[in-house]
């Protein structure tokens, strides 16, 4: 990178001349107040708030004021900060600001975390001189996960510039009348859009904030807070949680430059609140009665000597606790925790990632692709935040236009103006409309074995050795043509895939580009999504099939069996788990909220959750990262792996060594190759000194427990990191994946991240958190495969019943969260309306289905986006939990019924 020097202040520094004074400033160290900038937007010149004295050379001594965030770090600069009248102007902006604001710190929400207290006292101002009425608003009801408080608006325009202009949302607006700026929908209602809740971090003042927070909480200095990963995708975005009084309270982004950058989804921030729901299991369970952690463990070591155990790993249990129960079980019986389908699945994900040239990208490398083909998902629902960044990624390529006027990307709406409604290539090919259709070159409906088609076509368009696929619509053809054209022409090309068709074909169609893009002297990344946290990672330990332990189980030839943080009732179908269940003497089953395993276990044991334990997880990336317990439970929770390893032990089992996380991780990377740099993504407990997980403003644990006894209880101790449960902390540097949180002196809010960064917007001081477990072979052998499947064709009267996946409701824990649950889809049956119309059905009516002997009425929508042949359900819909879509549907000659029947 090229570097320019600059003068701040009459001293040299060095800056990057691509971005602008208030970047270079802040990168610097220097505390420069702003409100209207932000890393990820660019500069508006709004707010006026960044203003400091420009000088032409070293005999100025007059000046001029300039706006940072407007003016380019160029070579030679001379800027003053500190200069007595570009002080008094900024103090003068916060004067204007605050001469309507509520002044109600000490009850908003947003008080002691908030941007704009920092900028007041960063400026000095410390008296209102405003003696008159003040304005107000009518604040609306925006749903149950984001509050509106619109008095306290300073007309930064941040919010409208994130929802619209860099999330794609349409329905938060700036209404203007007269002097008057009002920021809201055109009416009262739920914000429509997946990623609204970063209005919570974005918004610098408290006019939005978090709903979810204000049931539980509001004094933000007072949250015990520890480094986490979120566990409802695939992705691994990193979050901060916060507890207190025991219970967790909130979940806040926790900024990696690789992954998830500034931002979170909405399911990601507001899922958190399944840790406090009523399903949670809080105490050993035998027979479904409550017993103490010794009968637990008593009963727990009987059943393990009577031998003959088998185990049942789970895609959202940590690499710990999966490893844990192999090690309990033996290698050979210890089993996936998903459909036998799906394992297949993520191990070709993982053969084509070390096998094939193409290399699986971060995030931050998927939002600076200049030309993408996604083939088979459904991104904003699946795989939400990967979806942002693609919405990102469509700028790239026109950014050359902006590039030829000489405007730099920092300058937002000079650029946007430059480029109007210009996107770079994005094509989609899935079974039904996503939403990100809207910033696509092109879309494709399909079966899955159609985008399958389409896409080995693209592969052979790209490189003619690649086989060619018969009987190709000549329109196919021409889009294969374009698609090919477009990706040859990038210079960073991506195809992004996943499991969400469950196709194999899918997955090897997308490979198939990527390496034909390889081939021509593309180096193209390849991108796959994975449905759960941990998916990935529990298929690099190479569990046997899940129907295998049912083969095993129904021999007679198992006691016991151990079902890991997972409802079988959801992998397979009811008959056939009630038939497992009952070819076992005893059934174990650790697991977080009670669900239809539990009700059928002997002994039941509270596994805590990713907010109450310590684990490692591996995402779609292949990518390992550690989150940490922030809070220590009063109850019998405690880590899966902790329990297995103290039921090892009560069992008498001598082969068990490891005594905290450290021991057992390295145990496993000494076992399994592919988990060998595991012990790296975070330093050993005895390497790092104490890290605090409570701020320097804590209110301390005497006056929290003052109603009991005013002598201060000692803090538990934390025997598997360094995180310490209380306001103490050591000398040395935190390393950045041990950061419970980012706070600077005079710097409260989130923006508190730019004290932390190598520069703003770029990576962690000491490198993002986690470490790569997957990379590419650059072998030469690899192969294109010939498998392409025939054209799908459907007969009268039937239909391909897929699931539609949906951000609410089609993830497992995220459910049962109390705001997420007012936000779930009803049930109901998709239809082509041409075809709905030949059953005889209209939107709204019921028709009946019946599947697998069972029958489920549901209500009839009509989807003009979904292909003749096909109807869909919402993706995890708990009456069809066990059906492992897609199957067959076929109509009774009824009219009123669906018969579903195994997919071909």
């Amino acid at each position: 990178m090229t570097v320019a020097t600059i003068f701040i202040d009459n001293e040299p520094r060095q800056a990057n001349p691509k971005q602008n004074l208030l970047h270079a400033c802040l990168s610097l160290g220097y505390d420069l107040p702003y409100f209207c900038w932000h890393p990820a937007l660019g500069s508006v010149g709004a707010c006026r708030q960044c203003a400091i004295k420009q000088f032409r050379n070293e005999q100025d001594t007059t000046g001029k004021l300039v706006m940072a965030c407007m003016t380019p770090a160029v070579e030679g600069i001379r800027i003053s900060i500190a200069d007595t009248e570009a002080a008094a102007f900024r103090a003068a902006v916060i004067q204007g600001l605050m001469q309507n604001h509520p002044h109600d710190c000490p009850v908003c929400d947003e008080g002691g975390e908030c941007h704009l207290q920092d900028m007041t006292v960063m400026t000095g101002h410390r008296q209102r001189v405003y003696s008159f009425g003040k304005r107000t608003f009518r604040n609306q009801y925006l749903g149950p996960l984001v509050n509106h408080e619109m008095d306290r608006c300073i007309q930064c325009q941040r919010c409208v510039r994130f929802y619209r202009e860099y999330a794609g949302g349409h329905d938060l607006n700036a209404f203007h009348l007269r002097d008057t700026i009002y920021y809201g929908r055109h009416e009262d209602g739920v914000l429509e859009n997946e990623f609204s809740g970063n209005l919570v971090e974005i918004c610098p003042t408290g006019v939005f904030t978090d709903a979810t927070l204000k049931r539980h909480y509001t004094r933000k200095w007072d949250l015990q807070m520890a480094p986490s990963i979120c566990i409802h995708c695939g992705l691994g975005c990193n979050i901060t949680v916060g507890e207190r009084y025991d219970a967790l309270r909130r979940v806040v982004n926790r900024y990696n430059h690789e992954v998830n950058g500034y931002f979170l989804c909405d399911r990601g921030r507001f899922g958190y609140e399944f840790v406090e729901s009523s399903l949670r299991i809080r105490h050993p369970l035998v027979h479904g009665k409550s017993v103490t952690k010794g009968e637990a463990l008593e009963r727990f070591g009987a059943v393990l000597r009577e031998g003959n155990v088998v185990g049942i790993g789970s895609p959202r249990a940590s690499l710990e606790a999966n490893f844990a129960l192999r090690t309990m079980v033996g290698p050979d019986r210890f089993f996936a925790g998903v459909p036998d389908e799906e394992a297949r699945l993520f191990s070709a994900m993982i053969r084509i990632l070390r096998e094939g040239p193409a290399r699986s990208p971060s995030l931050d490398e998927v939002e600076h692709s200049d030309a993408v083909f996604v083939v088979g998902e459904d991104l904003t629902n699946v795989a939400p935040i990967m979806a942002l960044r693609l919405r990102q990624s469509v700028r790239q390529a026109p950014m050359r236009i902006a590039a030829g006027l000489h405007i730099p990307e920092w300058l937002d709406h000079a650029v946007r103006e430059a480029v109007q409604d210009a996107k770079g290539p994005l094509f989609i090919a899935s079974p039904y409309a996503t939403r990100l259709d809207d910033i696509a070159a092109a879309t494709y409906h399909a079966s899955p074995d159609d985008l399958a088609r389409l896409g080995f076509a693209v592969a052979h368009a790209i490189d003619t050795t690649a086989p060619a696929v018969a009987g190709l619509q000549k329109e196919l053809e021409l889009m294969a043509a374009n698609i090919a054209t477009a990706l040859l022409d990038a210079q960073r090309p991506l195809v992004a895939s996943g499991a969400s068709c469950r196709s194999q074909s899918v997955i090897e169609a997308a490979a198939q580009i990527a390496w034909a893009l390889c081939k021509s002297g593309r180096p193209a990344s390849l991108s796959f999504t994975t449905p759960e946290c941990n998916s990935l990672g529990l298929s690099l330990m190479e569990p046997r099939p899940l129907s295998e332990a049912f083969r095993t189980i129904n021999s007679g030839s198992v006691d016991t069996l151990i079902v890991l943080e997972n409802d079988l009732f959801r992998r397979a179908s009811a008959n056939e788990v009630t038939s497992l269940l009952r070819g076992v003497r005893h059934l174990v089953v650790l697991d977080h909220l009670g669900n239809a395993t539990t009700e059928a276990a002997e002994l039941v044991l509270p596994a805590g959750t990713f907010a109450e334990s310590d684990g490692t997880l591996v995402n779609s990336e292949g990518r390992a990262q550690r989150y940490f317990q922030a809070l220590d439970p009063s109850t019998d929770v405690q880590a899966s792996w902790r329990w297995l390893r103290e039921g090892s032990v009560a069992a008498g089992k001598s082969e068990v060594q490891w005594q905290g996380l450290d021991d057992l991780t390295t145990a496993m990377a000494a076992e399994i190759d592919a988990l060998k740099a595991v012990p790296k993504v975070a330093p050993p407990r005895s390497a790092v000194g104490k890290i605090a997980r409570e701020p320097s403003r804590y209110s301390g644990r005497t006056a929290m427990l003052a109603n009991i006894s005013v002598n201060e209880p000692k803090p538990p101790d934390d025997p598997d990191s360094a995180l310490a449960f209380s306001m103490e902390t050591g000398p040395n540097l935190v390393p950045p994946s041990l950061i419970p949180f980012f706070w600077a002196p005079g710097w409260n809010s989130v923006q508190a991240v730019n004290k932390f960064q190598s520069e703003m917007g770029g990576p962690l001081r000491g490198g993002d958190p986690g470490v790569r477990l997957i990379e590419p072979a650059l072998k030469s052998d690899w192969r294109y495969s010939s498998a392409i499947p025939p054209a799908f064709r459907s007969q009268s009267g039937e239909w391909l019943l897929i699931p539609i996946f949906h951000i609410f409701g089609s993830e497992e824990l995220s459910r049962h969260a109390q705001g997420i649950a007012q936000l779930l889809p009803r049930p109901y049956l998709a239809l082509n309306s041409a075809e709905a119309a030949m059953v005889g059905v209209k939107s709204g009516e019921s028709i009946k289905v019946v599947v697998e002997d069972s029958q489920f009425e549901l209500e009839v929508v009509l989807r003009a986006d979904l292909p003749r042949g096909l109807a869909g359900v919402p993706a995890g819909l708990s009456l069809f939990d066990g059906i492992q879509l897609p199957v067959f549907c076929k109509l009774t000659p009824s009219g009123a019924e669906l018969l579903a029947r195994g997919a071909s």
